[in-house]
């Protein structure tokens, strides 16, 4: 078996080292922060996709106790309440399991509690400092001074990835996306009966007159609602204290015919608004005994709706092209074929997955004038999409990946279509 360090303790991190010990590797997670992330983050939805590469993982039936069943989602508009049109959330698969709606630390929690409970050793207060290749392997050095060995080592340590600056010097940076993103949960009994104006699972999308946002409600009762308001270089509504961001916030949603400012104004503890970033292509993902997984590869903005999904696809296509390698033949040759063919199978759907997410984001971009216009034309052009659904759509939510085969199914028989947006 081979020893692979494993920089980031993320969801990309914990299924990458589950998955590595599926394959038959010991794994070892070394995490920059002093201690656990619980109770950090808001939430987030896992698509069918991701529940599918989980199973590989033996997790799907754990995962799916999480959070909530989101199947379906219906778009408006805020100005007038009209109704645009209603999407399903991907399908189920075959078992019935839909996407679902959880906070980001259920999902962590579970990762880092089985990862523990499989013998997977986490060490924390380990933030990289420099990594040494070797004929044998590799040194990762931390800045606490010490450092660790072993025959790889995988970067799952996000957007602002040390590991990926190592690997590719000349990677391009970050690309912005003109949006913010903020959020947050109202308890169950806080507000009317029946304000909330939703079925439980059904995510209500709103194309405001000044803010783009979501809300929906839990069989429990809670509303969860995220906004996507504009970024303006004038203004900068992460720096106000809560009572005065609750109310900035509010005020974007006062003149729409929708619940929306009572929500807002309804919820206890607001994710403080940050800005959204994604991340196309770098010249290449892996070099020498060096990989990157997840986010530190291919970060797509919070509208594609994949960010955890395609962490989860990654760590299954890694493992598998690891299967098989002994620590009798771990040759710097051996592994860097074993990259290849990782990032063969998933760099092109995860670059698509990545630009899919910024066209989802666009119609949320809108002045003044861009609403006026969008509002007249979004009925026909949801419409028109909705015709096509499956088509358009399934090479994001069917994609398998066979452990046991050669290569992973589903997207290497389907081109994406460009075929504008979907929420």
């Amino acid at each position: 078996m081979l020893n692979c360090l494993i920089i980031g303790s993320g969801v990309a991190g914990l299924a990458t080292a589950l998955s590595l010990q599926k394959a038959g590797h010991t794994p070892v997670v070394f995490e920059a922060y002093g201690g656990q992330s619980d109770g950090v983050g808001g939430f987030l939805t896992v698509a069918v996709n991701g529940f599918d590469a989980l199973d590989t993982l033996g997790l799907k039936h754990a995962a799916a106790g999480l959070g909530f069943s989101t199947p379906r989602m219906s778009t408006y508009l805020g100005s007038t309440g009209r109704h645009l049109i209603d999407f399903e959330y991907g399908g189920a698969l075959p078992d019935g399991t839909t996407a679902r709606t959880l906070t980001r630390s259920e999902l962590y929690g579970l990762l880092r509690t089985e990862a523990t409970r499989r013998g997977i050793r986490i060490l924390y207060g380990k933030r990289l400092r420099s990594v040494t290749e070797t004929p044998d392997g590799v040194t990762a050095a931390f800045d606490d001074g010490t450092s660790a060995e072993g025959h790889l080592l995988i970067g799952a340590d996000g957007l602002r990835s040390t590991v990926r600056t190592l690997i590719e010097p000349q990677s391009p940076p970050p690309r912005s996306i003109p949006l913010l993103n903020t959020g947050g949960i109202v308890p169950a009994g806080t507000m009317p009966a029946g304000i909330a104006d939703t079925l439980p699972g059904q995510m209500k999308m709103i194309f405001g007159k000044r803010c783009f946002y979501c809300y929906m409600q839990d069989p429990d009762g809670r509303i969860w609602w995220f906004a996507n308001p504009l970024q303006r270089a004038s203004e900068d509504p992460s720096r106000l204290a809560p009572a005065a961001l609750k109310d900035w916030l509010a005020g974007l949603m006062s003149a729409d015919r929708t619940p929306m400012a009572a929500i807002v104004t309804a919820t206890p503890d607001i994710i403080r608004p940050y800005s959204t970033f994604d991340f196309p292509s770098i010249p290449r993902w892996h070099q020498g005994r060096m990989v990157l997984v997840g986010d530190a590869a291919h970060a797509a903005s919070p509208s594609s709706g994949q960010g955890a999904s395609m962490a989860f696809e990654d760590a299954v296509t890694l493992g598998r092209a690891l299967q098989g390698i002994s620590p009798e033949t771990p040759t710097a040759g051996v592994i860097e074929a074993a990259f290849t063919r990782y990032e063969g199978e998933r760099r092109e759907r995860a670059e698509a997955v990545v630009e899919w997410g910024r066209r989802n984001a666009a119609p949320k971009i809108r002045g003044q004038f861009k609403r006026v216009f969008e509002d007249l034309i979004l009925k026909s052009v949801f419409r028109s999409l909705s015709r096509k659904a499956a088509e358009n759509f399934d090479w994001v939510y069917r994609h398998h990946i066979d452990w046991g085969a050669g290569r992973g199914s589903g997207f290497e028989a389907s081109v994406p279509p460009n075929t504008g947006h979907m929420m």
